[in-house]
């Protein structure tokens, strides 16, 4: 499946990249150095930590880079009335009484924790487009579903907080 990015996704990738590539690459191989230099590598548990730091990154570096060849890239062009990436939605669950605010972002960087729901995400799939005052089934799988109400919408645009994912 194809990762849905928007060019600002691809920049914040990209700039990890280079740094990961420029700046942490370089630490990781100098710490590798050290850590031989102390002697028995048998017994030298900086030498296994220096190593395994390093191939996270290099792992790190390969995994952006996949995701940038395989990117589809997406653009906010919704209508001032519609639910789209980066608007603050507020949700009405009918079966629960409840009521739960979410920022819809990129999959990249989704955080459930935060509030933040992928536009891959189910309920994402649901509201995006949808206007103030829909009623929307979340299709779950073949035999889950349920209703949500969108309440509100609040235009917003990407923070500088809104940070990619690590894996």
């Amino acid at each position: 499946m194809r990762e849905q990015l928007t060019e600002n996704d691809v920049k914040k990738i990209q700039e990890e990249i280079e740094y990961r590539k420029l700046v942490v690459r370089k630490e990781a191989i100098e710490a590798v150095k050290e850590a031989r230099a102390q002697g028995d590598l048998s017994e030298n548990f900086e030498y296994y930590a220096a190593k395994k730091d390093k191939n996270k990154n290099e792992s790190r570096i390969r995994y952006l880079e996949r995701m940038l060849k395989t990117a589809a890239i997406v653009k906010d062009n919704s209508k001032s009335d519609e639910v789209g990436i980066n608007n603050v939605v507020e949700i009405y669950y009918e079966e629960d009484d409840e009521t739960e605010t979410y920022k819809l972002v990129t999959s990249i960087r989704g955080n459930s924790l935060d509030n933040k729901i992928s536009i891959e995400s189910p309920l994402g799939k649901a509201i995006r487009g949808h206007r103030e005052g829909d009623r929307v089934m979340v299709k779950v799988n073949d035999t889950v579903s349920y209703p949500v109400v969108i309440k509100a919408i609040v235009k917003t645009t990407e923070d500088e907080d809104d940070q990619i994912r690590s894996f």
